[in-house]
């Protein structure tokens, strides 16, 4: 019996990328489990996500009227190919972009409120098929926050899924921040921003996490699949950087803080696993190829150039795929919680 961990990084509408992996993996579930049904979050035991990641994640677990997961990896992704040009559309005068970041957040939440009421309607936290570890940040208590299914359950701190999902994708400079409220009786308020300013890679929080199973000992007790959402480093110069303001740094500073947390994620758990023989943490970041690095680019031309890549890598990564499936399907995962949550 392993612990099975789906993980999968913040990167806005670069969510397609591991959204197209998935769909190979799911594929080949259906192949080796015999069951022409079977759908991601069927392998699972723990699921994990920051931001776009936690959109994901919430889709593959979201039940549907029969308590089957309502999405599947297909449909999923297809929630950013047709959705993803309403959600970052800045409107008629994209050329005053940087007028705009000077009195406010690039983009309206309207459609991205609308979209996710859409999708996962009233769906409650503690309703979802499995445990989660969805990531956000309390701008005014200052700490960050774990959305755990268990807790939903165990402690009636419930969320709608909608409003949760709301808060984990509020990136500073694109999204205002998201005010939400836990389902009675619990009387909680947070202020929350994008879960990827604290852990764009949740792959660690996953493994804190699920050590709080039941006959979990560590890593080797452990199957962890974390999925990023491509990596292109930006080189910054001394020269170019040492005269900035705060204008010019806000950018530069959330693509340093996503992608640089994601490294250090990926390097602990590397060193947790080197401690262990034969232990079973596969991290899969995805090629970009052609397809622009930029988070909130959901032109039609890209949205094409993100499928594309995400097939790509779907291929590219076929043989750890193949194998995570067998892993997945010969496994026995584990579903309880010890009682300290």
């Amino acid at each position: 019996m392993a612990i099975r961990i789906l993980s999968i990084d913040g990167g806005g509408i670069r969510g397609i990328l591991p959204g197209e992996i998935l769909v190979s993996l799911e594929d080949k579930l259906k192949v080796k489990s015999g069951n022409s049904d079977a759908r991601i979050g069927d392998f699972f035991d723990l699921i994990a996500g920051s931001s776009t990641g936690a959109i994901l994640g919430a889709a593959y677990i979201c039940p549907n009227k029969e308590g089957r997961p309502k999405f599947s990896a297909q449909e999923a992704v297809d929630i950013y190919l047709k959705e993803g040009g309403k959600v970052f559309d800045t409107g008629i005068w994209p050329y005053l972009d940087k007028w705009r970041l000077l009195r406010g957040e690039k983009y309206s939440t309207h459609e991205l409120e609308k979209v996710l009421k859409k999708h996962f309607g009233k769906t409650k936290l503690s309703k979802l098929l499995k445990p989660t570890c969805f990531v956000s940040y309390d701008i005014k208590k200052r700490e960050q926050i774990i959305f755990r299914q268990h807790c939903a359950i165990v402690k009636n701190e419930d969320f709608l899924v909608r409003d949760l999902l709301r808060g984990s994708t509020a990136a500073p400079t694109y999204f205002e921040p998201a005010r939400i409220y836990s389902l009675p009786p619990a009387n909680k308020k947070y202020i929350l921003v994008d879960g990827g300013m604290v852990a764009s890679d949740p792959a660690l929080c996953a493994y804190s996490e699920a050590i709080k199973f039941s006959d979990v000992g560590g890593i080797k007790d452990m199957i962890i699949v974390s999925l990023g959402t491509g990596k292109q480093l930006i080189s910054y110069k001394y020269k170019e950087v040492k005269d900035w303001g705060i204008f010019n740094w806000a950018r530069p500073s959330i693509d340093i803080a996503l992608n640089g947390g994601a490294q250090l994620t990926h390097y602990y758990l590397k060193q947790i696993s080197s401690t262990v023989e034969n232990t079973k943490y596969y991290r899969i970041q995805p090629n970009l190829y052609d397809a622009s690095p930029a988070m909130d680019n959901a032109s039609p031309k890209n949205l094409i150039k993100l499928k594309n890549s995400g097939e790509m890598n779907a291929r590219y990564f076929d043989k750890e795929l193949d194998e995570i499936a067998t892993i997945l399907t010969s496994t026995q995962g584990f579903h309880k919680y010890q009682h300290n949550p």
